[in-house]
């Protein structure tokens, strides 16, 4: 059944209306992806659209425009007897206005219709090309529909403006209310990690433990995980997007799990490694604290003013002094950055904007330089190493992959780490294990 309407969808709209003088926003729900024959995947809404009305169904569009009295348009599915009880109920025309805030409410069947209307005398459409070329079509014959009539002395858009601009601005600064399920998320996420701890033994399969993750996210009120979840015993700890997760673990393996929770779409991204049998081996141990170091202090540099390029600095420096230390890179530590000696072994950046999507909105650069961070935007801190089972290294450290990630929000004093309930210490980690 619709949800009811809520304050804060009102005051995001009223936040884009107040950003596009003369303007119209369109935006398209999610299209429905077919998995087989009549099976569809499950539904998840466009985010943007979600963020904006709270309307969860397919087959619609959202319409903002300063140019009406009436500034808020959904088109949506017709109430239909029965394709409900197939597919359940349906907020229908009247219930997006009365559950949903709309001003305005159409059929879906009549957007080729009404939309040319919506669009007279508007300077300015905000809708984003390239994204679903068939849909674009028919949002560009609206505009020729208009434009045709501009001898009766009605204005038509000169200007399309990628959205992105305005809502990916709003998104990117979290409120309170989104600042609280995101730590639901978190929360969620955290002891799911513990909990596959808990359960992990040698002789396990991945999904076993993929298995613990997934039905602790549903009992707990996620309705989906954020993100297929990585779960990468042994060899496999080393492929940062490995999704198999159906090797039969060994004991002196260690278990790599990359997974995070959707709460009221809101996502967590959390990255675990601990061993199989419960206790870090010497050289498990060592490459463990190198990347533990790093992950600490690119956390403690994570603060108004910050950037991503510098954080990932921070960690960076550390991942290649212990790859030094460790003798996995013989070569002096400014060699080793500038001939990028670490990159066999740490080849990614360490962080990433999250929100309502795991790799989240926002622009990482403004005016051509990495953007400074500021109070109310989360992103992930995640440094890793990973050392391939066919690497010329010692064998003691060959197919050792590390990851360590924590969601991290930004503050006025400095961070909080959302996610510091899941076990991290060597001392944590292997108790949670045992």
């Amino acid at each position: 059944m619709p949800q009811p309407l809520t304050a804060r969808f009102r005051e995001r709209r009223q936040h884009v209306l107040q950003a596009i003088p003369n303007g119209l926003l369109l935006v398209p729900s999610q299209p429905v992806a077919i998995r087989n024959n009549d099976v569809e995947h499950p539904y998840r809404q466009h985010s943007d659209l979600w963020y904006l009305s709270g309307f969860d169904e397919p087959e619609s569009v959202l319409v903002l425009s300063t140019s009406s009295e009436r500034p808020f348009t959904l088109f949506v599915r017709e109430r239909d007897p029965e394709r409900e009880v197939w597919d359940g109920a349906r907020a229908g025309v009247e219930g997006a206005k009365e559950y949903f805030g709309a001003d305005e409410a159409h059929a879906i069947t009549k957007l080729d219709e009404v939309l040319p209307k919506l669009l007279e005398n508007v300077d300015h459409l905000y809708y984003r090309l390239g994204v679903d070329r068939e849909f674009d079509d028919r949002v560009l014959r609206a505009v020729a529909n208009v434009r045709r009539r501009a001898r009766r002395g009605q204005r038509y858009p000169t200007h399309i403006i990628d959205p992105s601009s305005v809502i990916h601005e709003l998104r990117l600064h979290k409120d309170s209310e989104e600042i609280g399920l995101m730590r639901r998320a978190a929360s969620i996420t955290c002891e799911a990690h513990r909990l596959a701890m808990s359960a992990c033994r040698p002789g396990m399969h991945e999904y076993e433990i993929e298995a613990v993750l997934a039905a602790h996210f549903l009992k707990s009120g996620s309705h989906r995980p954020a993100y297929p979840s990585i779960v990468g015993s042994g060899p496999n700890s080393t492929v940062l997007h490995y999704h198999e997760n159906n090797r039969k673990m060994d004991d002196g393996d260690l278990l790599l799990i990359d997974a995070g929770c959707e709460y009221s779409y809101y996502a967590s991204d959390v990255t675990r490694t601990f061993p199989v049998n419960g206790r870090f081996s010497p050289a498990q141990k060592a490459v463990y604290e190198v990347v533990l170091a790093a992950e600490l202090a690119a956390i403690e540099a994570t603060r108004t003013g910050a950037t991503l390029d510098g954080i990932h600095d921070v960690a960076l420096r550390e991942i290649v002094r212990g790859l030094i230390d460790l003798g996995l890179v013989g070569a002096p530590f400014d060699e080793a950055l500038e001939k990028e000696l670490f990159k066999p072994y740490f080849m990614h950046k360490t962080s990433h904007f999250l929100g309502m999507d795991v790799h989240d909105v926002g622009a990482y650069f403004v005016a051509g330089k990495p953007r400074s961070l500021e109070p109310g935007m989360v992103i992930t801190v995640e440094p890793g190493i990973y050392i391939s089972d066919k690497a010329d290294v010692p064998s003691a450290y060959r197919g050792i992959g590390i990851r360590i990630e924590d969601d991290v929000l930004v503050t006025p004093a400095g961070n909080e780490v959302l996610t510091n309930s899941a076990p991290k210490s060597i001392a944590d980690v292997e108790a949670a294990c045992s």
